[in-house]
């Protein structure tokens, strides 16, 4: 292979940024290296991706993407691959840069044999042009940030876009319970793959309010719900028209919810079924579980590989995360749009949970500035849990607010503001030896684990 000099020099500086960025207690290197290669080569990813002996595995969604991404990762090692992969989370052009370029050679050789790569919604088409992937998967797309991606549609149309461009040789894996995803990839000249939920006794009795995506795209009539499992996902179809979800090539039986623990599906495929036990609670959770097995087996991983990776899968920072702080346990679960807060909620209340809950609000770039969202929550949830109430955060007290509007009583309700001083706060009003959950948006997670870090609690996310 011929040495590309513009290539080399792009990939070293990157790795000199990212080290002088941790040298320097800075950060992690997980943006501003993939800026600098990116300056240096224009064409970086592009050339780096095509190296790639077995090729990458892109994953996309509104909610679940890390986790996801990282129980494949799981798999795919567990397996004797070397996998590249962005473990961090950052999951912008420069963020995926700065990933690879960290684990290649100056002269671009991979460390690994496939890449892994989780990947914004908005950056999804140009992620795909510039990796050209074996494997698409996309595991939803739920109401977000309006400020930064806009309506759904918006997202929903260039996601089209790049589907029907695709070439024969490439797979796509959606999630079929989600009637966007399988309207939108219909005419894709790519495979295309389903998984989703065939039977669960978990259901909804009506849309949530949060929900979008209900109407058919056919027709543009209301849709019908056999069965609604979270938020607009389901098994649906057209009155009118007759369209309906395609039939799943990986369906879910069997879903078992075990409190705020684990839970369980049995994923069939064909003939063949295949159980598997995770350590991450909720059905959001569980669709995560069923869309990494599905991928996994895609690409061709035996079924005690995905069996053993799921079962030992560890949650991702922030999602689910477990840690031990002076004699107290908490539980940081991510939040960062109206149905994934939903959905922990929901998974909280059907839990009967009694333990002390904080969430924390900011409204920073990377959370949306717009907290709106706020009244689009269920947050009438907590008002059948006994658990006492803590919010804090730039916008403590409009979450605050929420919580009294939904009928909580306010002496349930404790703002504590700005969470450098909430945090001990809230873990002292914890008696010890007990759990106690806090929800926090994307930076003020981010926030909560470098305070952890400072206190010697946790590992900063590259690290991990």
């Amino acid at each position: 292979m011929t040495f590309d000099i513009r290539l080399g020099l792009a990939i070293a500086a990157g790795k000199l940024s990212a080290l002088s960025i941790r040298r320097l207690g800075r950060g992690g290197g997980t943006a501003l290296p993939g800026i600098v290669s990116n300056q240096l080569d224009a064409d970086i990813l592009d050339k780096l991706a095509a190296r790639i002996p077995g090729g990458s595995i892109v994953v996309a969604g509104t909610n679940g993407k890390t986790t996801t991404s990282r129980i494949l990762a799981e798999i795919l090692e567990r397996a004797g691959l070397g996998v590249i992969h962005n473990r961090s989370g950052s999951n912008l052009v420069r963020g995926i840069t700065a990933a690879f370029t960290e684990q290649v050679s100056i002269s671009g050789q991979p460390s690994g044999q496939i890449a892994v790569i989780e990947t914004d919604e908005a950056a999804l088409p140009e992620v795909v042009r510039r990796t050209r992937p074996r494997l698409i998967v996309l595991l939803n797309l739920f109401r977000d940030q309006l400020d930064r991606y806009g309506e759904l549609d918006t997202i929903a149309r260039s996601w089209q876009a790049m589907l029907n461009e695709l070439d024969p040789d490439q797979t796509v894996l959606i999630n079929a319970d989600d009637p966007a995803l399988a309207a939108i990839s219909e005419d894709t000249p790519a495979k295309r793959l389903t998984f989703g939920f065939q039977q669960c006794e978990h259901t909804l009795d009506h849309l949530p309010h949060a929900a979008d995506a209900a109407i058919c795209r056919r027709c543009g009539a209301s849709l019908t719900y056999r069965e609604l499992y979270l938020s607009h996902l389901g098994d649906y179809h057209c009155e009118q028209c007759g369209y309906r979800r395609p039939d799943l090539d990986y369906g879910a039986t069997d879903v078992q919810l075990n409190g705020l623990d684990s839970g369980s599906l049995d994923l069939s495929s064909g003939d063949a079924t295949l159980h598997l036990d995770a350590s991450l609670p909720g059905l959001y959770n569980l669709y995560n579980v069923a869309g990494a097995a599905g991928a996994a087996l895609t690409v061709g991983m035996p079924d005690w590989v995905v069996q053993a990776g799921i079962g030992e899968f560890k949650a991702a920072f922030g999602r689910i995360e477990r840690v031990e702080y002076h004699n107290r346990n908490l539980v940081l679960v991510l939040i960062k749009n109206p149905t994934g807060f939903n959905e922990v909620l929901r998974t909280l209340a059907m839990s009967d949970m009694t333990d002390p809950v904080m969430i924390i609000i900011n409204d920073l770039d990377a959370d949306g500035r717009d907290v709106s969202w706020l009244w689009d929550v269920d947050a009438e949830h907590l008002a059948d849990v006994e658990a006492p109430l803590f919010t804090a955060g730039i916008r403590s007290g409009d979450m605050a607010v929420r919580l009294k509007y939904a009928g909580i009583a306010s002496e349930r309700i404790t703002p504590l503001g700005d969470l450098d001083g909430a945090i001990d706060q809230f873990v002292e009003a914890v008696p010890e030896g007990h759990t106690a959950f806090i929800l926090p948006t994307y930076t003020a997670m981010l926030r909560l684990r470098e305070l952890l870090h400072q206190r010697g609690v946790v590992q900063m996310f590259w690290e991990q």
